[in-house]
């Protein structure tokens, strides 16, 4: 029995019965496979009845203000996903009269699309005959064919392609890569994987010769970037007895672009605090003679992230509502519920839950 059709019948029985399989909507398939990249189905699964609730169609999406995509996105990390997600639908809407793209090619050229992602939409949504193969599908193929080039490079990818292109079923293209995707992820698991129970046991190179634990072959990941970011939760009450505090939205092209946080000062290291008072952001925050002391930071988180790890520090300041005046200018007074709802990072994220444990 050819690969395809052992693969397919597997999956028949073993498939996991996730919702958007339910549907060969492209735009269903296409919310579904951006939101999945870098994610765990289980952690995926909410903000996909998240996200279709909201943004039921391409039309919703593009109509939607950027703010209130990135708070639904928020604490699933990849914010350019959404980003990019937001800014195809506008484009699909104002330059393709929300048609969506009906092939592999087509949709390569929708911002935030690659080859993978593409692949998933054409033959899930199309039934065009192309493979998508995912981290999964590298390490299924990887260990049967016990092949040793790398998978994140231009010729191992390649080289992947031209197997999966053998491989893959003709008739049933979207199943077939699917069922990739869940032998995978259930069965070929990274680690602890099930080979006694594997329909491929016999032929698998790597079983066979013992090197199922080493593949697939990866290049050797760079040591992440270390960054140190300093946020200042300045405060003060209004005559209401309502607290308030200041938050900025960062608009550069780094990390959490869009996203809401408090004022920021970056430094190349974790730096004493009459540098960060002596720095010229501080100055220009409050210009003139000054004799603000920064308190000891009662709160420091670690944040990895994929390619940096952000030591964030943060410093509680009280400060005399004659001060905002010019701080205004810069950024947002806000009170914590307005906040909650407002699109931020995980770190915000935890800088709240932890903020009553400040002192004074």
């Amino acid at each position: 029995m050819h690969f395809s059709d052992r693969l397919l019948q597997w999956y028949s029985v073993n498939g996991r019965p996730l919702p958007w399989r339910q549907t060969n909507d492209p735009y269903v398939v296409w919310i579904t496979e951006i939101i999945l990249q870098q994610t765990r189905v289980d952690q995926g699964m909410e903000y996909f009845y998240r996200f279709l609730e909201a943004f039921p169609d391409v039309a919703s999406l593009a109509a939607a203000p950027i703010e209130k995509v990135l708070r639904l996105w928020q604490g699933l990390g990849y914010y350019s996903r959404a980003r990019n997600l937001h800014a195809a639908a506008k484009e699909i809407i104002e330059n393709r009269n929300g048609q969506l793209p009906q092939t592999y090619h087509d949709w390569l050229k929708v911002k935030g699309v690659g080859p993978y992602t593409a692949a998933a939409i054409a033959s899930i949504a199309f039934n065009e005959v192309v493979p998508a193969i995912d981290g999964n599908g590298f390490r299924v193929l990887a260990r049967i064919f016990a092949v040793k080039e790398k998978i994140d490079t231009s010729k191992g990818k390649k080289i992947f392609q031209e197997i999966a292109a053998e491989l893959i079923d003709n008739k049933k293209p979207g199943a077939f890569n699917q069922a990739m995707m869940d032998f995978g992820a259930t069965v070929c698991k990274p680690a602890s994987p099930k080979c006694p129970y594997c329909l491929f046991n016999r032929e698998c190179l790597a079983f066979l010769d013992k090197s199922v634990d080493k593949l697939p072959l990866k290049k050797e990941r760079k040591k992440p970037r270390s960054r140190h970011f300093n946020y200042f939760y300045f405060f003060w009450e209004e005559n209401d007895g309502q607290t308030y505090f200041l938050v900025n939205q960062r608009k550069d092209n780094d990390i959490w672009k869009n996203l809401f946080e408090l004022p920021l000062i970056e430094t190349s290291q974790q730096a004493h605090p009459d540098k960060i008072t002596a720095s010229e952001t501080w100055k220009f925050w409050f210009p003139g003679p000054s004799n603000k002391v920064l308190p000891v930071s009662t709160l420091v988180i670690s944040h990895p992230l994929t390619h940096q790890t952000i030591n964030a520090r943060f410093f509680r300041m009280k400060i005399n509502p004659d001060e905002t005046k010019f701080l205004i200018k810069n950024f947002h007074a806000i009170e914590h519920t307005a906040f909650e709802k407002m699109p931020k990072s995980k770190l915000m994220v935890l800088f709240l839950e932890k903020i009553k444990n400040f002192t004074n």
